[in-house]
């Protein structure tokens, strides 16, 4: 895939113009299901394993569980049929595994996982540096199912185990001049091939107002689907910010930094014109190139699957529109 920047602004494919690998025996499940009389076990997603045990889903198995409790955080379960593990675990951006959508599943083996440490510093009382077996166990592990919308224009729903940021950020201690979070991936030359390129500005960074980070939906995440993350997923810890476009939950983290200044982040320094530094989800605020009014959600590219409506905020509207109570969304976006 040819990938460049220019004076417009940096180029790469529309996702809503691609179409994603069809899930043609899962839908013949379905309706086979519908026919019999199973339209509510083929229709409920409350759960993934609701989904396990009616047949439309089943666990992958392939890599270490990860046991955790269904949350009870606010608006952390949403009502929608879960992706399949397949297409979550295959179609991903992660550059510095490769561009092209299935890159990052064929490349990412390299990753090396353990040891692993994540620095949390910067404007805090207690700055600490926790091993990645230390941060599994600073708090319970909590199941959540979270919309993911690209800002390329797909979106999935994957259930996530993990626990709220917050948690970790209060036991540094944030001073009160700290106003943001910045987060600081992984870049090894030697397990992550593509970052000779110069497509991103690496290490690949990203943040959040300190009050974004605070909030409970915001996830520290370590696996999902009950196993521990895939590494083309960004193993072994990443975030998961579900109001926004997918590139803002940074994956394989390695350093959290609580500062007074906004951040630079990565596709905000690539593009600024295309990709803001808060990149909600806002079905009214369009890409320069593209509108962000609809969607299409993996798994469902069959011949009668219609684009679905962008929520604003993804859906979560109830839980952090809040946050941005007064602001300007189109000269904040």
């Amino acid at each position: 895939m040819l990938i460049r920047t220019n004076a417009n602004g940096f180029e790469h494919p529309i996702g809503s113009d691609i179409t994603s690998r069809s899930i043609y025996e899962e839908r013949r499940r379905i309706l086979r299901m519908m026919v019999a009389g199973g339209a509510a076990a083929a229709g409920s997603s409350m759960h993934w394993s609701t989904f396990a045990a009616s047949g439309t889903v089943t666990a992958p198995g392939k890599l270490t569980a990860l046991p955790s409790v269904r949350s009870q955080v606010a608006g952390a379960v949403t009502m929608e049929k879960v992706t399949s593990y397949k297409d979550a675990s295959t179609y991903n951006n992660f550059y510095e595994f490769g561009t092209d959508k299935a890159d990052p599943a064929r490349n990412a083996s390299t990753l090396r996982t353990r040891p692993w440490t994540v620095e949390v510093g910067g404007l805090v009382n207690k700055p600490q540096k926790l091993g990645i077996e230390e941060l599994l166990k600073l708090a319970p592990q909590e199941e959540r199912i979270y919309r993911l919308r690209c800002v390329e224009g797909w979106s999935m729903v994957i259930p996530w185990v993990g626990y709220s940021l917050a948690e970790l950020l209060k036991r540094v201690e944030p001073l009160g001049s700290a106003k943001y979070v910045e987060f600081i991936t992984l870049a090894d030359k030697a397990t992550m091939p593509y970052l000779g390129s110069r497509v991103l500005d690496w290490p690949y960074t990203e943040g959040l107002r300190l009050d974004e980070a605070m909030h409970p939906l915001t996830l520290l995440a370590f696996g999902m689907y009950g196993e521990v993350l895939p590494n083309q997923n960004g193993a072994p810890v990443r975030l998961v910010v579900p109001w926004k476009y997918g590139f803002k939950s940074a994956k394989s983290i390695v350093k959290i930094m609580l500062t007074d200044k906004e951040p630079g982040t990565a596709w905000n320094k690539a593009a600024k014109n295309e990709y803001g530094f808060f990149s909600n989800v806002n079905p009214d605020v369009d890409h320069p190139r593209w509108s962000q009014a609809t969607e299409r959600r993996i798994g469902e590219d069959g011949l009668f699957a219609k684009k679905r409506k962008t929520l604003l905020f993804n859906g979560y509207e109830a839980q952090v529109g809040q946050l941005y109570a007064g602001m300007d969304l189109k000269k904040f976006y």
